[in-house]
């Protein structure tokens, strides 16, 4: 989502500096969406806040608050997840499965297969929804 929260920051940084709400304010008369603007807004920043400066698997700590995943891994001093004997059925993986299912623990398979160098040309899609 780090690319669609970074567009999501840049269109709210210009809707501000164009006083767009200004404009919507005017529109709503014309057009009832308009009357939603507020709320977008709103979504909107949810959104741009969503954005992970350093995304865990580029050595961040979670985007939202610390990892509980990413500190058993530098708690155990292990490389990854992989290395862990009962990864398959770890807890610390219930938070992802709203959006990503069962995908990591495929992932975190491949990689014990493959190996970490070559399981990116094995891996599932990060989110459940995608194709």
């Amino acid at each position: 989502m780090s690319r669609a929260s970074e567009l999501t920051h840049d269109l709210l940084k210009e809707l501000e500096k164009t006083q767009f709400s200004e404009y919507a304010a005017v529109k709503k008369s014309q057009i009832s969406d308009f009357e939603h603007y507020d709320r977008m807004v709103s979504l909107l920043a949810h959104i741009a806040k969503l954005r992970c400066e350093t995304p865990c698997r580029l050595g961040g700590d979670g985007c939202i608050g610390p990892c509980p995943i990413v500190q058993c891994v530098k708690d155990n001093s292990f490389e990854g997840c992989w290395e862990c004997p009962t990864y398959k059925t770890c807890e610390k993986f219930d938070s992802l499965k709203p959006f990503s299912g069962d995908i990591p623990l495929r992932n975190l398979d491949k990689i014990k297969e493959f190996g970490l160098e070559a399981w990116a040309k094995h891996r599932g899609n990060f989110y459940r929804w995608q194709k």
